[in-house]
């Protein structure tokens, strides 16, 4: 039984290792879209949706991959994307 709990640890572990790369890379695709869709817009909702994305943008490049697309989701909602 030991082995086997010890086997689906090193599973999962490596299962997280692999995950992380793929959800840091989510980030800036979506703030490129809540860009490209905010565009030359000059609404409140384009300004919101532009400034949730530089902040979604600097939780990325600090690490905060889970909170920036949080806010990237929020700008998207912002403009009425998904």
């Amino acid at each position: 039984m030991g082995r086997f709990a010890l086997v689906v640890t090193v599973v999962l572990v490596l299962a997280v290792a692999v995950a992380g790369p793929s959800w840091a890379s989510q980030c800036p695709k979506l703030i490129q879209k809540i860009n490209d869709e905010a565009g030359n817009r000059l609404d409140d909702a384009a300004y919101n949706a532009r400034q949730l994305a530089a902040e979604a943008e600097e939780l990325h490049k600090a690490g905060k991959h889970a909170e920036s697309e949080a806010k990237a989701k929020e700008a998207m909602k912002q403009l009425g994307i998904q």
